[in-house]
């Protein structure tokens, strides 16, 4: 194997959002140098994380129907009922929501929950509270999805957290999209939430880790007939 394709199996691609603040961030790195090694380290360091931020590692996604893929690299931190947002036009009463909070250190590339349709895609600004508050839901910067599926609708909400300041959406409405497929990003550090039609059995906990993509969080086809499984604190 050659040096070129050893880096390319252990190093994963860079999606095409970071170019530029990498690319700012290391020309502030060679200015610094010539002022100031000490200074110049420290801002080495920062372009070699904003280059980790922006990573773009391949994924295998779980083809068998009916099933929910997490949309996003993190930690499951709430597994409730709650009522989606209302631009999503999803429902008036509480829906099983699932959340998975990103740090500055995990993939921020989201994926498809679900194969389906984009019925819808509202944005709507707000503020940056912490991510991983519940308050955050209602009033951070966000931007939904609605996909449509032979299940039901499923929405899905990229929430801005207290460092990210830019959510990006690549996805139009009327797009068919498969499960694991990239739909957007959201830039140093944020939440997303998906919202699920009942009788989904959620197959996560709170506290575990999920990988975008591949972790498995919910099935619409439950074998033990479709029983709605959640914990609610």
């Amino acid at each position: 194997m050659t040096l070129l394709a050893t880096i390319r199996k252990n190093i994963p691609p860079i999606h095409r959002e970071g170019y530029r603040f990498i690319a700012i961030a290391a020309a502030i790195t060679v200015v610094l140098m010539m002022v100031s090694t000490v200074l110049g380290m420290l801002m080495l360091g920062l372009t070699l994380w904003t280059a980790l931020f922006f990573r773009d590692p391949a994924r295998v996604t779980p083809m068998r129907e009916g099933l929910v893929v997490s949309p996003a690299d993190g930690v499951v931190s709430q597994i409730t009922l709650a009522t989606p947002p209302r631009e999503l036009a999803l429902s008036d009463t509480p829906l099983l929501r699932v959340s998975v909070f990103m740090n500055v250190f995990n993939v921020h590339v989201n994926r498809a929950p679900v194969t389906g349709r984009v019925a819808r895609v509202a944005y709507k600004p707000g503020i940056f509270l912490n991510a991983d508050l519940d308050k955050a839901s209602e009033d951070n910067e966000r931007n939904g999805l609605v996909f449509d599926t032979l299940y039901g609708p499923v929405g899905c909400v990229q929430i801005a957290g207290l460092i990210a300041r830019r959510i990006v959406c690549f996805v139009r409405e009327g797009e068919e999209m498969g499960a694991g497929e990239r739909f957007g990003l959201i830039r140093f550090g944020s939440r997303v939430d998906i919202y699920l039609p009942p009788g989904t059995r959620v197959l996560v906990a709170e506290g575990q880790i999920a990988t975008a993509g591949e972790t498995i969080l919910a099935d619409f086809a439950s074998p033990s007939g479709r029983d709605t499984v959640y914990r609610v604190n």
